[in-house]
């Protein structure tokens, strides 16, 4: 039995758009990922990137659970260093008594942008990760006792808890910290080179059941770009493989059109950037890319597969979505 689907969407700007449409999109996608059958979507938090709209995931969310009625909603990821973990919490509460049963709290520690945006945000050191998602936990549950400083602390809406908690890794470094506090756990396959196979182990190995999470649940998120023919669908991904060779060059701007890309004049240094984030995604037909997605969860035992589909056009985008949900008999 094939594992559920869901979305990973960032809310991509392309060029001759606006980030303002591009945020109207993923209400479209997640209206259509509802009735294709997909589990949830997933919105992630970076920061002074012209090429991606979605900065702020947990009014994203908001906004779209409002267009929507089943689909689970969530953060893919909050990146915690960027807040205080009050802050976070207090939202997530928020969205948890708006939408009983929808939300989900995925938490990174990475930036999520350069780094003269992150001192903007005047982060917290990333080291004291699991420090902030520890304060963040106890002021949700109002553990902390006499003669703390936060005691008497009130997480407000305090009539329900956090939703289900997923920390984010692209390197396997969180999945032991994932697995000892009971939560979920997402691999970023779509743009880490590292086997996920590993982290998941280790995740599985270390698992403590929770209330949220009985049972452990990994999910492998996979970059594709489905199309009715192979070719269109290289003539699609070629958009993202010219955006992610400016990226390197922390050129920010929105994704290219595949003209414009299948026009570029590569260097050979370029040429070798755009290949290895191409053997990172899964292109071709609906079957092909059945075949690569089955793979990455026969190796790792995924749970939940999390599509991230990023292409220039936004029809072309849901088509890649309708495709796979068919292949897959979702929906």
């Amino acid at each position: 039995m094939a594992v559920p689907l869901s979305v990973l969407d960032l809310a991509p700007v392309a060029s001759g758009s606006t980030a303002s449409e591009a945020l109207r999109n993923t209400v479209d996608l997640a209206q259509l990922a509802e009735r294709l059958g997909f589990a949830r979507c997933w919105y992630a938090e970076h920061h002074g990137m012209p090429s991606i709209a979605s900065s702020v995931p947990e009014i994203v969310i908001a906004h779209v659970a409002a267009a929507t009625s089943r689909i689970r909603l969530g953060s893919g990821g909050i990146m915690l260093p960027n807040h205080a973990p009050l802050r976070i919490a207090e939202a997530f509460h928020t969205l948890h008594a708006l939408h009983p049963g929808r939300i989900d709290l995925g938490i990174g520690r990475a930036p999520g942008t350069d780094p003269v945006t992150s001192s903007a945000l005047r982060p917290f050191d990333a080291e004291q990760f699991p420090q902030q998602l520890e304060e963040m936990f106890a002021l949700s549950r109002g553990e902390y006792g006499e003669g703390h400083p936060f005691r008497g602390v009130r997480v407000v809406p305090g009539d329900v808890p956090l939703p289900p908690v997923w920390l984010l890794g692209s390197s396997g470094a969180s999945a032991r910290l994932a697995g000892s506090l009971g939560l979920g756990y997402s691999f970023a396959r779509h743009f880490s080179p590292s086997p996920p196979a590993p982290a998941f182990q280790a995740y599985r190995e270390s698992f403590q059941p929770s209330d949220a999470f009985p049972a452990p649940h990994a999910i492998v998120a996979v970059s594709a770009v489905c199309a009715q023919t192979r070719d269109e669908a290289e003539f699609l991904a070629s958009s993202m493989q010219l955006a992610w060779v400016r990226l390197q060059r922390r050129e920010f701007g929105p994704i290219p059109t595949p003209e414009e890309a299948t026009a570029y004049p590569y260097t050979p240094r370029e040429r070798a950037v755009a290949e290895g984030y191409r053997a990172l995604t899964f292109v071709g037909t609906p079957a092909d890319v059945r075949e690569r997605i089955d793979a990455v969860v026969e190796e790792t035992g995924a749970d939940e597969v999390m599509v991230i589909t990023t292409v220039h056009s936004h029809a072309a985008r849901r088509r890649s979505y309708e495709l796979l949900a068919r292949e897959y008999g979702i929906g």
